[in-house]
């Protein structure tokens, strides 16, 4: 039961991109959004840390 599960996932995923080109495509158009998202994180701003008193409430 589990192989035609398995199975039928594959054949919809690969139904879904049609062509080689297709998985080419959305195989880049991910790793672009993966790309994007680690230059923001490791290129955003950090917070600016305020000075705490030395004593405490």
């Amino acid at each position: 039961m589990i192989r035609i599960l398995t199975a039928a996932a594959l054949l919809a995923s690969l139904a879904a991109c049609n062509t080689v080109e297709g998985i080419g495509r959305d195989l880049s158009a991910g790793g672009a959004a993966i790309s994007g998202v680690s230059y923001d994180a490791r290129h955003r701003p950090r917070p600016v840390q305020t000075q705490q008193p030395y004593y405490y409430y």
